[in-house]
C-alpha cells in the first residue's frame, strides 16, 4: 500500500486552494471548478526533504550521438500505416474513440502478434480476465507471453512491470493512483496517472498502450495535459452499427498525422481494408436528387465519399437542419450562401445531410459537393451518377483551388465516372485528364447550380 500524500483542491479558473471540494469557488464565483492536485512543498519542507540529485550538463547538439530507431510491426498494416510505419520502442500511444468502437478489439489484437517475440502485459480495468479471454478466443489470440491482469491501481500495476516490453492500460479512466484521495476518473488522477505511465515508459523503456474514453464533444475525457504527455494519439471514427472504422492520428511525435487506417468490424475482429474505393458509396446508385460523389482525399489516401441530402416543406415557422458525419456550422454557412449568392429558397425547407459509411468530412474541398446536394434536392434536378464534385466555397460565393486536385482526378477516373466538377483554378492544371473525363470548371456558386440544371434531369416527384 503506498504512502497518502498531502492533496488540495484548486480552481483551475482563479487558483484559489481549499482543503477540501467546494461546489462554488468563493474567490472568483466558478461553479464546478476545483480539481485535485498534490499538494506543492513550501520552501521549508524542499530544504528538509532535500536530497542529492546528479547534475546533468548541458551537451553539444553536435556531440550527441545519432540514435538509429527499428520500428516494430505490430501485424496489422492499417494500424502501422496511422503510426508512421510500425511501433517506436519506449513511446506511449493513446487510442480514444466512442465506447464499442473497437478499441479494445484492435489492442488486444496487437498484444497477441506483439506476444509471438515480446512479452506483453494486458491490463484490463474494466473487465475481468475471463471477459478479455473470450474476446481473446474470438480474435484467435493465444499466447504464452500474453499476461492478463484486472486491476485498478496503478502502484499495482507498476510493481509487477519488471520483464515486460509492452503494457496495455484499458482504459485510463478506471485506473487511479493510491496517492490521491479523489476516484478514478477524475480530472486530478488521469492527470496524476498519465504522468507516471509516461515516466514508467520511458524509464523502464516500456512501450505503452492507453485506451481513452471521449465525452459526447468528441474529445478524449480528462485534461488536455493527457494528450500532451503522449508520443501519440489515435481516434477512432465511424458509427457502432456500421462495419467499417476509420483510425486518425491527431498526434505523432515520431511520424506523421496524415495518415489514416480503414477497417471493417468482423466476427474475428478488425480487418485493415485495402480496397476502400467503394465503401462509403451506395451499392446500387442511380439517379437520385440530393445524391452527390466526392474525392475526399485523407493523408495519402483519396476516398469517394457519397453525400445525400433531403430536403423537404417545413411543417413549424422554424426550419431544421441536422446533418451527419459534416460540421453542422459548416451546413448551416453553406446554405446561407445558396440563399443569397443563388437565390434557392431555403427559409421554409427542413434540411437533412448525411455522409455515407459513417465518415467524417472534415476538408473544405467537400464544400462543392455539399452545395449540389443541397441544389439538387431543393430544384429536383439528380446528378449523374457517374459525376463527382470537389472544390471550396467562400462566403461570396466563390469556387476556390483544393489540393491535391490531381490525385483527386485520378481516382474518380479509375473509379468510372464521367464527369467532374471542379473550381476553374485547378481545371486549366488538369487539361491533360480530358481525353479521360470530362472536366467542368465552374467560378461561382450560381454557375455550379446552372450547370446542374444543364445535362441532368428533373427527378419525377
Amino acid at each position: 500500500m503506498a504512502t497518502k500524500v498531502n492533496t488540495v483542491f484548486v480552481c483551475d479558473k482563479c487558483g484559489f486552494e481549499s482543503v477540501k471540494w467546494l461546489g462554488k469557488c468563493p474567490d472568483c464565483g466558478a461553479w464546478n471548478s476545483f480539481v485535485e492536485e498534490i499538494r506543492k512543498q513550501t520552501e521549508t519542507e524542499k530544504k528538509e526533504n532535500k536530497t542529492p540529485s546528479s547534475f546533468i550538463r548541458p551537451e553539444k547538439i553536435s556531440a550527441i550521438s545519432d540514435e538509429h530507431i527499428e520500428r516494430i510491426k505490430s501485424g496489422i498494416d492499417e494500424f502501422d500505416r496511422v503510426l508512421g510505419g510500425g511501433i517506436v520502442p519506449s513511446e506511449i500511444v493513446l487510442i480514444g474513440g466512442d465506447p464499442g468502437i473497437g478499441k479494445s478489439t484492435i489492442l488486444t489484437s496487437v498484444a497477441g502478434n506483439l506476444s509471438k517475440n515480446y512479452k506483453v502485459l494486458y491490463v484490463s480495468a474494466e473487465e475481468s480476465c475471463s471477459q478479455v479471454k473470450i474476446r481473446a478466443k474470438r480474435l484467435g489470440v493465444n499466447s504464452d507471453n500474453l499476461f492478463i491482469m484486472n486491476e485498478n491501481s496503478l502502484e499495482n500495476v507498476e510493481s509487477v512491470l519488471d520483464g515486460y516490453d509492452f503494457l496495455i492500460i484499458d482504459s485510463i479512466q478506471a485506473i487511479y493512483s493510491e496517492e490521491m484521495s479523489s476516484s478514478a476518473g477524475s480530472v486530478g488522477q488521469v492527470r496524476e496517472c498519465s504522468a507516471k505511465l509516461m515516466r514508467l515508459a520511458k524509464s523502464k523503456k516500456i512501450t505503452t498502450f492507453i485506451v481513452g474514453h471521449i465525452t459526447k464533444e468528441g474529445s478524449i475525457a480528462g485534461p488536455k495535459v493527457l494528450e500532451h504527455n503522449m508520443d501519440c494519439v489515435l481516434y477512432f471514427e465511424g458509427e457502432e452499427q456500421n462495419n467499417y472504422r476509420i483510425l486518425r492520428a491527431v498526434k505523432n511525435r515520431f511520424g506523421s498525422v496524415n495518415e489514416v487506417g480503414v477497417f471493417e468490424m468482423r466476427e474475428d475482429g478488425l480487418i485493415g481494408v485495402k480496397n476502400y474505393s467503394g465503401i462509403f458509396i451506395s451499392e446500387n446508385r442511380k439517379e437520385t436528387a440530393g445524391s452527390v460523389v466526392t474525392p475526399y482525399v485523407s493523408g495519402n489516401r483519396c476516398v469517394p465519399v457519397e453525400i445525400q441530402s433531403l430536403v423537404s416543406k417545413t411543417v413549424f415557422g422554424m426550419p431544421r437542419r441536422m446533418s451527419l458525419g459534416i460540421d453542422y456550422n459548416k451546413l448551416v454557412l453553406l446554405i446561407a450562401v445558396l440563399e443569397k449568392k443563388a437565390g434557392l429558397p431555403f427559409y421554409s425547407q427542413d434540411v437533412y445531410l448525411n455522409a455515407m459509411g459513417g465518415i467524417k468530412l472534415t476538408e473544405p474541398s467537400v464544400d462543392l459537393a455539399i452545395v449540389m446536394s443541397l441544389a439538387s434536392g431543393i430544384t429536383g434536378y439528380a446528378l449523374d451518377p457517374f459525376a463527382a464534385c470537389f472544390g471550396e466555397v467562400g462566403l461570396s460565393g466563390e469556387v476556390r483551388a483544393v489540393g491535391n486536385a490531381e490525385k483527386r482526378i485520378k481516382e474518380c477516373i479509375n473509379m468510372g465516372f464521367k464527369k467532374v466538377y471542379l473550381p476553374k483554378a485547378n481545371a486549366i492544371a488538369l487539361k491533360k485528364y480530358s481525353g479521360d473525363i470530362t472536366l467542368i470548371p465552374v467560378s461561382y456558386v450560381y454557375q455550379a447550380v446552372n450547370e446542374l440544371k444543364k445535362g441532368n434531369i428533373k427527378e419525377s416527384e
